[in-house]
């Protein structure tokens, strides 16, 4: 075994209630922030960027610690909420959210003895040339080790944590309370759907026997585009809470927008990555649905992307894709009649809604889907989409009626997920793309 160099471990807590223990512990401190913060406010100490007295860098602190050590569905929330950038929420909250989209305290030695002794007897270690203990990667559901087999296999093994899978249902019920807590999440807006939908596909993470299955699958879909690498399964090794394929080598793909590298391989990488959407979406009806930049690997020596962590993938049914095909050629032919119809049609907008309701969501979903609109290359950096999306999302808030407002069709809410991730990459790397060309060639 190897020797590992010193990192912040944590127990994962594993019962219900210990879970549940350490979120109140994170409610509590946040109730506590927040009065102070709103004590600081009644003296007229209040700062500029504020949106409400929990949403304070502070706040947004204790609640990555929290999170970072929790890890499950609690986390993986956290993660999502981190995507929606400083155009969404304030910029001290998203940056101190953002380090859960990176990693998440690692497991003590023994506990991880502990899960591989479950997974694989008594002497697992003997299965091993080389175990390293210290993780590769930690993320919200598992840590990724790094192992040599007896007969020379150089593996990635995915180890879940103890205790997130019977902890779904409680780690997202007790977020939603907390986001509703801190008015992250509107009061008005009904998110049952959602908050089911989110419990289905995190039930689908937490088997690593699915995702198994999706990346054979999603190996055999690119297998026949080179610049592209899905790391091979090996069966003897995966069990539903360890996923063993291929160690693969690659530098993080947001190096790409450091100094110093051409602008003609941002843009190369950023088309490879907005092409694939289009094919996921459109021709294959699968698509990983987790755009964490954690999730891919650049190999600067062949222009490659490695692609990993295939736990949230989804398969679209025929008639949801063609939807999409439908209000995308609508959007590009700019007919705004065909959008609202298709919109409709897909459940963005009720029937019966106020004209003045239903021409804001119209603008709304033009402006989002502004890359696809016009036959020009876009530069995702230089976009203040996001801001102005965000100043759109508020006026709808404010001037509609509380029956109009409804969250997007629970089955949206992941490829939503994809679309905003891929947006968010392209714009990190700073690539230039002509989406519209792209998506074309799929309508």
């Amino acid at each position: 075994m190897s020797e590992r160099k010193p990192a912040k471990q944590s127990r994962v807590p594993t019962t219900r209630v210990g879970r549940l223990v350490h979120l109140g512990f994170t409610v509590g401190e946040l109730a506590v922030g927040g009065l102070a913060e709103g004590v600081r406010r009644a003296t007229g100490k209040q700062p500029e960027d504020a949106v409400n007295m929990f949403l304070t860098a502070t706040n947004a602190d204790r609640l990555a610690r929290r999170l970072a050590r929790m890890r499950g569905a609690a986390m993986k929330m956290g993660q999502v909420l981190s995507m929606e950038g400083a155009d969404i929420i304030p910029e001290q909250f998203s940056q101190a959210l953002s380090i859960l989209r990176d990693s998440a305290n690692t497991m003590p030695d023994s506990q991880i003895r502990r899960v591989m002794g479950r997974a694989y007897g008594k002497g697992w270690e003997e299965r091993f040339e080389r175990f390293e203990f210290e993780p590769i990667a930690a993320a919200s559901i598992g840590q990724v080790h790094r192992a040599v087999t007896k007969d020379g296999r150089d593996l990635a093994l995915k180890i879940q944590y103890p205790g997130v899978a019977k902890s779904i249902n409680s780690d997202v019920d007790n977020m939603a309370m907390f986001l509703r807590m801190a008015k992250i999440l509107p009061v008005e807006i009904d998110v049952k759907g959602i908050i089911t939908e989110a419990k289905r596909q995190l039930r689908q993470e937490a088997d690593y026997t699915i995702e198994a299955d999706y990346l054979r699958t999603y190996r055999e879909l690119v297998k026949d585009e080179d610049q592209f690498i899905v790391p091979k399964v090996h069966d003897d090794f995966t069990t539903k809470h360890i996923l063993a394929m291929d160690y693969v080598t690659g530098v993080p793909l947001e190096s790409l927008g450091e100094e110093g590298v051409p602008q003609e391989e941002r843009d190369r990488v950023g088309k490879l990555l907005e092409t694939l959407l289009f094919m996921e979406l459109f021709e294959f009806r699968t698509m990983q649905t987790d755009p964490n930049f954690a999730n891919y690997l650049y190999q600067p020596e062949t222009g490659r992307i490695v692609l990993l962590d295939f736990g949230s993938t989804k398969t679209f049914e025929e008639d949801f894709v063609d939807g999409y095909r439908d209000i995308a050629r609508a959007l590009i032919n700019d007919n705004e009649e065909s959008v609202l119809h298709y919109a409709e049609q897909i459940g963005y907008i009720d029937p019966g809604v106020s004209p003045a309701h239903a021409w804001r969501l119209l603008e709304m979903i033009q402006l989002i889907c502004e890359p696809i609109r016009k036959d020009e290359v876009y530069d995702f950096a230089s976009s203040d989409m996001t801001a102005r999306a965000r100043d759109a999302g508020m006026e709808i808030m404010m001037k509609s009626r509380k029956d109009e407002l409804k969250t997007p069709p629970p089955e949206t809410v992941f490829l939503h997920r994809k679309l905003v991730g891929s947006y968010l990459i392209c714009a990190r790397i700073k690539a230039r793309v002509n989406v519209q060309e792209l998506i074309l060639e799929h309508l």
